[in-house]
């Protein structure tokens, strides 16, 4: 208290001074008015009344600054910015990609229910050259349908229009989903030919950026549409086919969306069918003594190699024997007995990274997590740390050697894959010889790939997939052959983003791309491997940009590619820059 009278005494000394202010300069001389210095006073005294103006001054300040410039509760999403706390409009759309990589806010986001709507809206926004790119479900990791200045998106056009079970053609709307497709036909009897790894991608998008499952007996995706619709904006709505303009159909199958808005699309299916899958672990020397069998006897197959392991996943699929039935092997492991030794990984490392955090572990701990969310959980803890990586890969190699055996269900319910939570992705396609005589590069590409992943300590996760198609006639797919019995090899690396904290968000990207540069670097000319088009990454500096573009020029028809652009499309209101950039229009 007694402190508290003599700091008020103080500073009411101190304004009785500062207001006693005399003129030192003749009235014609007067320039200000100065502050005669004041007599000496204790050192305690000076400092307190010292700190009390600076915390005057101070929040002062900040009262002002709050009051001046309000940040509205709408905007607090937004990057801080100095005096710049502007709210969000209402008519701003923000999409993101799925695994939250790519992301833009626009406000042209166009969603018609029909073929009529959607061709008043292509014609009119041609006129006033608004872009409206072509964006599907958002799952392509690089955002590839993505642009702030505007997009179309067919989710309200998802009916099936016509189904032939004669000839087992089926005619649908673009924005019909895939596992939409599959469960609209199941009553007919019939299935999509292949599926890739996850079922809710729209049916053109899935098309369009040149989308794959596997057997290299099968062709990627692509090669299952027998017609499309496209709405362009230069010459309104157009069919193509092989019997119909076969050059621009060839070029429009895989066509990036960037020559005309996919409308309506006839698929080539085949009967429902069930599949016998069969997952056993197995390694690179055994592989090396199989792999021409393996390719030939197995209508679906994929490998899953586990880095700093020798453990290669192997799953093949093939139909259901009427003859054999479904096999006798009942399982050695239970799935409980299969994730207990990643779940004792997980309350391990649970105990040596959150030590201060029990109430938080006893909670993780004790919730069920399934493999793949166990995976997360443990990455997230230290996703960069080599040794714990590492750790990881081996649990996970443990898991699979317990899960081995055999599963049988429909084909739609047996070839999907569980991917894990969100994650950076970069997979390459490149020709692996043919089906009777298989060149091996494939293997040499994953050895090379494996040795690259310890020489440079990269964190690397599991899995690396491996999987194989036949060839594509379509002009713009990396695994375009003009031979038949062409087979291609597809290799995905991958680093999963198993945390929200933007900080390690960043550094995971980080070492990603320079994860995907190295494979870039001293793999992908020597193995004449290109990337799949959802996942392509435009290099920021220069030189980069130039040498991937001079890179896709010696396997794809670039020049053939942009004048179709420019004569279906002239305003380029379906591209954006990633078109843009890897396809530059000259004139």
């Amino acid at each position: 208290m007694l402190r508290a009278n003599e700091l008020r005494r103080s500073l009411h000394s101190l304004i009785l001074r500062l207001s006693d202010c005399r003129p030192l300069f003749p009235p014609h001389r007067r320039l200000f008015c100065a502050i005669p210095t004041p007599p000496p006073i204790s050192t305690p005294e000076s400092e307190i009344r010292k700190y009390i103006g600076y915390t005057v001054l101070l929040l002062g300040c900040g009262a002002a600054t709050y009051y001046s410039f309000p940040f509205p509760e709408n905007a607090k999403h937004k990057k801080a910015q100095i005096f710049n706390y502007a709210p969000l409009p209402q008519d701003l759309h923000s999409i993101s990609n799925w695994s939250g990589t790519h992301e833009v806010q626009t406000r042209t986001f166009i969603q018609p229910e029909s073929l009529s709507e959607l061709e008043a809206v292509v014609e009119k926004c041609n006129g006033e050259k608004q872009k409206i790119r072509p964006v599907g479900s958002g799952l392509s990791p690089n955002g590839i349908g993505l642009t702030r200045s505007g997009m179309i998106n067919l989710a309200l056009m998802d009916r099936v229009l016509e189904v032939d079970e004669k000839t087992k053609r089926v005619r649908v709307e673009a924005g019909i989903r895939v596992q939409q497709l599959v469960d609209a036909i199941k009553e007919y009897g019939l299935t999509l030919e292949n599926f890739a790894s996850i079922r809710e991608q729209q049916i053109a998008g899935i098309v369009q950026v040149g989308a794959h499952g596997t057997g290299p007996k099968l062709p990627p995706i692509d090669e299952q549409v027998i017609s499309l619709k496209l709405v362009t904006p230069a010459k309104g709505t157009i069919e193509v086919s092989k019997e119909k303009n076969p050059q621009l159909f060839h070029l429009a199958r895989c066509g990036l969306g960037g020559l005309g808005v996919v409308a309506e699309v006839t698929l080539q299916c085949v009967d429902r069918h069930q599949l016998v899958e069969h997952t056993y672990v197995s390694n690179m020397m055994e592989i090396k003594r199989n792999h021409k069998k393996l390719l030939s006897e197995n209508k679906h197959i994929k490998y899953l190699y586990i880095p700093y392991t020798d453990a290669v996943v192997v799953v093949t699929c093939n139909p259901l024997s009427k003859w054999r039935g479904p096999p006798k092997n009942e399982p050695k492991f239970t799935e409980e007995e299969a994730l207990q030794h990643v779940e004792e990984l997980y309350r391990e490392s649970l105990r040596k990274y959150r030590k201060n955090n029990s109430s938080s572990m006893a909670s993780e701990e004790n919730k069920p997590l399934s493999f793949t969310e166990l995976r997360d959980h443990l990455i997230a803890l230290d996703p960069l740390n080599k040794d714990h990586i590492v750790k990881i890969n081996e649990a996970e190699a443990e898991f699979w050697r317990k899960s081995e055996g055999y599963r049988v269900g429909w084909s739609d319910e047996i070839l999907g894959f569980d991917c894990g939570g969100q994650q950076w992705v970069s997979e390459t396609c490149f020709p692996a010889g043919t089906l009777s005589n298989p060149s091996m590069k494939d293997l040499e590409y994953v050895e090379n790939l494996l040795e690259l992943i310890e020489k440079n300590d990269v964190p690397s996760p599991a899995p690396i997939e491996q999987r194989w198609t036949g060839r594509s006639r379509s002009v713009m797919s990396p695994a375009y052959s003009s031979s038949t019995d062409d087979i291609f090899s597809w290799v995905g690396i991958i680093m999963y983003l198993p945390t929200m904290d933007p900080r390690g968000r960043k550094r995971i990207t980080e070492e990603f791309f320079h994860y995907r540069w190295l494979t870039q670097k001293q793999l992908w000319d020597d193995f004449s491997a290109y990337e799949h088009w959802a996942k392509v990454e435009i290099p920021k500096e220069k030189d980069e940009l130039t040498w991937l573009q001079t890179r896709l020029r010696k396997k794809f028809p670039v020049d053939e590619y942009n004048r179709a652009r420019k004569e279906l499309d002239p305003n380029n209101i379906l591209s954006n820059s990633i078109l843009g950039k890897l396809f530059p229009m000259h004139e």
